[in-house]
């Protein structure tokens, strides 16, 4: 198999340096500070807070075009819509893909949900660098993510701290034992189990459940959200007997006609 995540990793770093042509760092960092200070960041955590307060599971609900491995899921494809569908139908969050290259995503589709619900929204995007950070707040972005596997220690301590300084939540993604002891220790309560392999694309449930052990012994005050691969009733069921109340999901959604009604549906 081929590793997808090095390929998206490298596309990043070019972009990155493009961007810092076109408009340097110290002007994005004045751009998201003015963000941050006349259009405060929507709390994110407790959104996901009050869902499981209330015995309700926490859903993030995505908005994607695409993906590498199944390509296109909706042609029909319009963000503040679909936004203003998941709010209706009791979505906590929104997740918002702004990678263009192999997803087909874009800032515009975050910024259109965004305005479209009074939700808080994620970027889901692949940041490693701070330069993202700040470009996150500037485009309006409520969360960012973290993924451990693209990134060390002290990278993701340094861009989650511009990110709480900006009003920002961050959720942080890991995939095995290792990545999810990394993971503990950002302070971020937010700590997204992916089911699916970033280098194959190889999706399985039983990795978010082998991780319940480990993160309920040392991180009591974390909230788990699993990602990836919830595709029907019995997969909520499963999570949710095991204590896990909050999942990301967007595929099974944007082939629906309603991708709201497909979230009440999923979620019962």
């Amino acid at each position: 198999m081929s590793d997808i995540l090095r390929k998206i990793l490298a596309v990043k770093r070019e972009e990155v340096a493009a961007a810092l042509i076109l408009k340097p760092l110290t002007q994005i960092r004045d751009e998201a500070e003015a963000a941050a200070r006349d259009l405060p960041a929507r709390d994110f955590v407790g959104a996901i807070r009050r869902k499981i307060a209330a015995g309700k599971p926490a859903v993030i609900a995505e908005i994607k075009q695409a993906s590498p491995s199944k390509g296109v899921l909706r042609e029909d494809f319009q963000p503040a819509a679909i936004a203003a569908d998941y709010a209706q139908q009791g979505a906590a969050c929104l997740s918002v893909l702004t990678d263009r290259q192999f997803f087909q995503g874009a800032p515009e589709y975050l910024q259109q949900a965004r305005d479209a619900c009074d939700l808080p929204a994620l970027r889901k995007d692949f940041l490693i660098d701070p330069y993202q950070v700040y470009e996150s707040r500037a485009m309006g972005a409520d969360a960012i993510l973290l993924i451990v596997a693209a990134l060390d220690l002290a990278r993701m301590l340094d861009m989650e701290a511009i990110a709480e300084a900006l009003g920002m939540a961050v959720l942080v993604e890991a995939h095995d034992a290792a990545e999810t002891d990394l993971a503990r220790q950002l302070r971020t309560p937010l700590i997204g189990i992916n089911n699916r392999n970033l280098r194959t694309f190889e999706v399985s449930l039983a990795t978010t459940l082998d991780q319940l052990d480990g993160l309920r012994s040392a991180a009591s005050d974390k909230i788990v959200v699993t990602e990836s691969g919830i595709l029907t009733p019995g997969d909520v069921a499963l999570m949710r007997a095991q204590g896990v109340q909050a999942f990301l999901v967007g595929e099974a959604f944007m082939r629906a006609a309603s991708p709201g009604t497909a979230l009440a549906h999923l979620f019962g």
